[in-house]
């Protein structure tokens, strides 16, 4: 075999197979295959901190097979991700593999297209330690504060709690939020606006500016009803008017960072489900033998570059100005400056084809790919395209010595809105700019109004929001706290450790939250300082251009953190960091003590707060309430014993049990028919939960036949082979699973609701 290339991913495996043809193989590492070991430290502290990487439990007969594979190679070329992560994994296979230098081909592509991957085919590099090195630094960073930091947790607040350097800045971010809210102390003020009239009946609505001296603002109703009497009665009169023409200018292309957060704002999409449904994008998408077969829909999702490549432009500029015309294509190209200090080894994330407008291949993704797909092209092509030309108009209207204005705008030129618009969240709107409006009616200065109403309004000031998945990427990148491609893992992460929940939209701290960063405030102040911890990426980014080192970074964090850790173990204890408890009026029937609130894996629950020596527990509801053990009688014999059968509810909802239970644990699922015959026996498919109360379907006669899916079963054919449909789960996707079908058809909403 001449050539082997190792990629991450078996998607983008396959892809990259059916653009370099039979002279290649290509496989996958399927991520990372060496890690530091999960038992210990694994990081030599005394010996310059030597890390010490063991092959990942489960990988070795991947491993085997990677290094037979490579063996027999004349080159191997290991094409991972073109970031610093990928870096690392092309490192660790190097070394897992044994492969010989003379060997090794380290190859990158920014977008998963045909010319891309046979470009980075041709120009191989060798591997860059500068990133691996940066990578490692972060890892044993983060590997030292975390098995430091978690027993103190465990002594000090809970057992099993976990420390994250960047995840625990991130928590302290949202604490000190919610204690912003807490201490906020609304302020009154009020608003008067007026409708008035010209002598053609054209409308218009004002608001109260000022006076001749300026802006002022009114904190109370006698403020403002000395104003509502100082007008009454008296004309209104256009004292100047403005008009101008205003150029509005296009958002740059995406960045990771501004794509979480316009990509949470208008799709509604968490910052976890953006980035997979980015990789899948890059990855590659199946379009059919017509357009190409599968091919990567846009470039590298991990960037905070704004750069575009020239042939990139070009085809965006003849694109624009075939659709749209000349006039929407700018004098001269727009070329956007990315922020310093930000890593510019990728471009912006675009399309990487021109060619597969997203209306064009709709059917082919998914609902998720495509609202994603077209946010990123509109994104982009508006980017390149001309400003808009706004008509807007201002008015100072004057009454009784006060000041009223009124302001709105027209489109004369829509430009790159034609295309797309970039959201705004409301506390980000300038209250003073023209608001888009029907055209105001013209109007010359010196005019007299007519008087219709005068509307005075009370109003109160309002704490700042809760951070939501957006507002907190973008508090972390203006920061420079963490990097944009590691956003999505520490939501996701200080959410599964129960440092917050999601209420709504909004990210809330739990209890244990603030407990532990009051914990690491009081003792830990530097691992949770913003500008400490956005130096800390300034120092990997030097390890990563050769500017310092692994060892260099590491004693000067490691020297002074030890010292501060050995103090805090010997001056904290248990009562103090304690979580509140919370007791509700249920009496343990075990051993009489008041049962206590605890949260599990699975939310709230009651427990004896004798434990270990009571270990009684309860069920509760999401509000903390007591679930009826008992629902029902039910005329069902339990075939174990012969008793009654009742109807029980626990923690995953009702169910039927024996009624001399827990003598008799005979239990049953309550379930529900679809409508849809066994494909193994015919007998009726019945819709079940599991034990994480995930919804799947079984054969009612399971387990005795052994039919179960987690996707719905149809009673529609496939037209391809005349297998069974299945709706996807969590997708308005239906799917053949016959082996070597193949076939999809996305379907609306209504037609698979379940």
């Amino acid at each position: 075999m001449a050539n082997l290339v190792i990629m991450e991913s078996p998607p983008k495996a396959v892809t990259v197979k059916g653009y370099l043809g039979s002279g290649y193989k290509v496989v996958a590492s399927t991520g990372h295959i060496r890690d530091l070991p999960k038992s210990s430290l694994g990081i030599d502290i005394e010996n310059d901190f030597k890390a010490r990487y063991i092959n990942i439990r489960g990988k070795g007969p991947l491993i085997k097979e990677l290094k037979k594979e490579a063996k027999a190679a004349d080159k191997v070329y290991l094409a991972t991700d073109p970031d610093r992560e990928g870096e690392a994994i092309a490192w660790h296979l190097s070394i897992a593999l044994e492969i010989p230098e003379e060997k090794i081909r380290r190859v990158t592509f920014n977008e998963v297209t045909k010319k891309a991957v046979k470009a980075g085919i041709k120009n191989p590099r060798d591997i860059d330690m500068g990133l691996v090195n940066s990578q490692q630094a972060r890892r044993l960073l983060d590997r030292i504060v975390g098995y430091k930091l978690s027993p103190f947790l465990w002594k000090t607040v809970k057992s099993g709690l976990s420390a994250g350097r960047v995840q625990s800045v991130a928590t302290r971010i949202i604490v000190e939020r919610e204690n912003e809210i807490r201490a906020f102390n609304p302020e009154e003020y009020w608003t008067i606006d007026v409708s008035l009239e010209n002598k053609k009946g054209g409308r218009i609505k004002a608001k109260f500016y000022g006076d001749a001296n300026g802006k002022l603002e009114l904190h109370s109703e006698e403020e403002a009803m000395k104003i509502v009497a100082a007008v009454e009665g008296r004309e209104f009169v256009v004292r100047s008017v403005k008009n101008a023409v205003r150029m509005k200018n296009p958002a740059p292309p995406f960045t990771t960072s501004t794509l979480q957060q316009e990509a949470s704002r208008r799709l509604g999409f968490q910052s976890q489900k953006i980035m997979r449904v980015a990789q899948e994008l890059y990855e590659g998408i199946n379009l059919g033998s017509s357009m190409g077969g599968v091919q990567g829909l846009i470039t590298y999702m991990r960037t905070d570059s704004l750069r575009i490549a020239d042939e990139a432009a070009d085809a965006a500029k003849e694109y624009i100005t075939e659709k749209y015309g000349e006039q929407f294509y700018p004098k001269e190209r727009r070329i956007y400056k990315t922020k310093a200090g930000a890593q510019d080894a990728h471009e912006a994330i675009r399309p990487s084809s021109t060619q597969f407008e997203p209306e064009k291949i709709k059917k082919l993704l998914t609902g998720d790919q495509y609202r994603l797909y077209k946010l990123i092209w509109d994104r982009f092509m508006a980017s390149q395209m001309a400003s808009a030309e706004l008509d807007t108009i201002s008015a100072d209207i004057e009454s009784g010595g006060y000041i009223f204005r009124t302001s709105g705008y027209s489109v004369r030129f829509p430009g790159y809105m034609t295309v797309y618009e970039e959201s705004e969240e409301a506390s980000e709107k300038d209250s003073d700019a023209p608001e888009k409006s029907a055209k105001l009616p013209h109007l010359n200065e010196g005019e007299q109004l007519r008087h219709n109403e005068t509307k005075p309004q009370q109003h109160f000031t309002e704490p700042p929001p809760r951070y939501n998945e957006a507002s907190l990427v973008k508090f972390l990148e203006e920061r420079g706290i963490g990097r944009p491609s590691t956003f999505a893992t520490i939501i996701t992460t200080i959410i599964t450790r129960g440092y917050v929940v999601r209420e709504n939209k909004s990210l809330k701290p739990t209890e244990l939250g603030e407990v532990t960063t009051r914990l690491m405030v009081d003792y830990f102040p530097k691992i949770v300082d913003y500008e400490f911890t956005a130096e800390m990426e300034t120092e990997l980014d030097e390890i990563a251009n050769g500017v310092n080192t692994v060892s260099g970074v590491l004693h000067a964090f490691y020297d002074d953190f030890a010292k501060t850790l050995e103090k805090a173990e010997n001056s904290t204890t248990k009562d103090e960091y304690a979580l509140p408890v919370e007791e509700i009026d249920m009496v343990c029937e075990k051993c009489g003590a008041k049962m206590v609130v605890k949260n599990g894996r699975y939310g709230k629950f009651a427990a004896c707060p004798n434990y270990p020596a009571c270990k009684n527990t309860k069920p509760l509801t999401k509000d903390g309430e007591a679930l009826d053990e008992v629902v029902a009688e039910t005329d069902m014999v339990c075939e174990k014993c012969g008793s009654p059968m009742v109807l029980r509810t626990g923690r995953y909802g009702n169910f039927y049990a024996c009624s001399r239970y827990p003598e008799c644990k005979n239990t049953k699922q309550i379930t529900k028919g679809i409508g849809v015959a066994c494909p193994l026996c015919g007998a009726e498919v019945v819709v079940k939960k599991g034990r994480s109360r995930s919804v799947f379907y079984s054969c009612s006669r399971y387990p005795e036949c052994e039919f179960s899916s987690w996707d719905m079963p149809t009673n529609e054919k496939c037209p391809t082979c005349g297998g069974m449909l299945y709706k996807k789960k969590g997708k308005n996707l239906l799917v053949c699973k016959t082996d070597g079908c193949g076939y999809k058809r996305e379907v609306e909403p209504e037609e698979a609701a379940e």
